[in-house]
């Protein structure tokens, strides 16, 4: 019951924050996904047929992969402010509360950040005439997805050390696996051997997941093991990554 308590009251906070500024944060969320659907699904996708439909179809589960990935690292990164610039993790840090219930409340605001985000690009996927197959296990990978990269997130704010490092994070890992895994073209167009690695990427078995589930086709149950390993060892790591800093 304590546990319960320490996780909610840092979900809780983050939500007080977010409430705040929902307004907001949901019109900005609608620019990116407008001009994604608008430049490749009504622009690019009227000249591409793929096998299960219109390209449009093709490539909202992408888009709500490469969303829900953004959106989930991002919103951890001011966990990194708070403990090299403003220094008020430690407040967290010297309270008495079980470490992994703050990684837990985190991880959970990230993750509700994650699924209205997501919920405005479905919004306006069916106003542009995208049909998708909604099911629980849909709505399970895109929580599972927002986890594994909340999780990356606050494992970089525990072991990062400056703000231009977080960036590079982005650039480095976030953007290439925006355009290599799965989101906009399949893999298969790509080499072997450049396929082989990113099929490792968590996002490429995201894209995978949400693509079978929303047009109705057989998905790898493999691709979910791939998740679910990815969620429980990132979980692992950043608990044990913040309990390093308590010491």
């Amino acid at each position: 019951m304590n546990a319960l308590m320490d996780i909610w009251t840092v979900f809780w906070r983050d939500w007080v924050v977010l409430r705040r500024r929902l307004t907001k944060f949901i019109l900005s969320r609608m620019v990116a996904p407008m001009l994604y659907l608008v430049a490749f699904g009504w622009g690019l996708g009227r000249s591409i047929q793929v096998a299960s439909g219109t390209y449009l179809d093709f490539l909202v589960p992408g888009i709500l992969a490469l969303n829900s990935m953004n959106i989930s690292f991002n919103s951890i990164t001011p966990v990194h402010a708070e403990r090299i610039y403003h220094k008020s993790l430690e407040e967290y840090l010297i309270a008495p509360i079980w470490p992994p219930a703050f990684v837990i409340g985190k991880v959970l605001a990230a993750v509700l950040r994650g699924l209205i985000s997501s919920a405005i690009i479905v919004a306006l996927a069916l106003l542009f005439g995208a049909q998708i197959a909604f099911s629980p296990l849909f709505l399970a990978v895109l929580v599972l997805n927002c986890v594994i990269f909340a999780e990356i997130g606050f494992l970089a704010a525990m072991k990062i050390s400056t703000y231009e490092e977080m960036g590079q994070v982005n650039t480095y890992i976030l953007l290439p696996m925006s355009f290599l895994c799965g989101t906009f073209f399949s893999t298969h167009a790509l080499p072997a051997a450049v396929r082989f690695f990113i099929e490792l990427l968590p996002l490429t078995h995201t894209s995978y997941l949400l693509r079978g589930l929303g047009t109705g086709t057989a998905v790898s149950p493999l691709s979910l093991l791939v998740l679910l390993a990815y969620a429980v060892l990132c979980f692992a790591w950043s608990c044990r990554a913040f309990s390093h800093l308590r010491r």
